[in-house]
């Protein structure tokens, strides 16, 4: 499998994004994929990477995201796997219509945008990832206003290919962004 490790994935963000919000969402993002790897059987580096990765050209090409990625992601003959993933994750978005069809496309799809619910969760209520209730999250997910721009749709069709509930999901992120702290 051709991929980078951690370190090395550390470089390609600071290259290509500049953002610090799109560099802390990819670690939340790819915190949360690494804690569902072993739930799933699968590798926690190349589930850590996916989430890690998935937007790394947002910074220079939001229009076009995902696409400049996935051609580095081919170039750079990451696993095909990985490579669907990201594609999938942008279902719906800028002519993009590629659906998970694999735990790992299904979970960064579920992952992807409930992390900004909890990032914006946090801004309001600065307390540790880990000590927030589900319930409260699980409030804010249905509450259409706060933090508007995230896609509630796309985080329950996430879910429903992953297989878990959205209470489940609330509860298992809690969990793994306890790490962040």
């Amino acid at each position: 499998m051709n991929l980078p490790s951690k370190e090395e994935a550390k470089a390609l963000l600071e290259k290509h994004v500049q953002n610090e919000y799109q560099r802390y969402h990819a670690l939340m993002v790819g915190t949360a994929m690494e804690g569902y790897a072993p739930l799933f059987q699968g590798d926690p580096l190349l589930w850590f990477l996916t989430g890690y990765l998935h937007d790394l050209d947002y910074d220079q090409y939001p229009d076009t995201h995902p696409a400049k990625s996935l051609d580095w992601f081919r170039e750079w003959s990451y696993p095909e796997d990985f490579i669907h993933a990201v594609e999938a994750h942008a279902y719906g978005y800028n002519g993009f219509t590629t659906l998970p069809q694999s735990p790992l496309a299904a979970g960064l799809i579920a992952c992807d945008e409930i992390s900004g619910i909890f990032y914006a969760y946090r801004k309001i209520n600065p307390i540790p990832y880990g000590e927030m209730k589900p319930k409260s999250i699980r409030k804010r997910l249905k509450e259409k206003a706060f933090a508007a721009k995230i896609d509630r749709e796309t985080i329950y069709m996430g879910c429903e290919k992953l297989g878990v509930s959205v209470e489940d999901h609330v509860v298992n992120l809690i969990g793994f962004f306890g790490e962040l702290e």
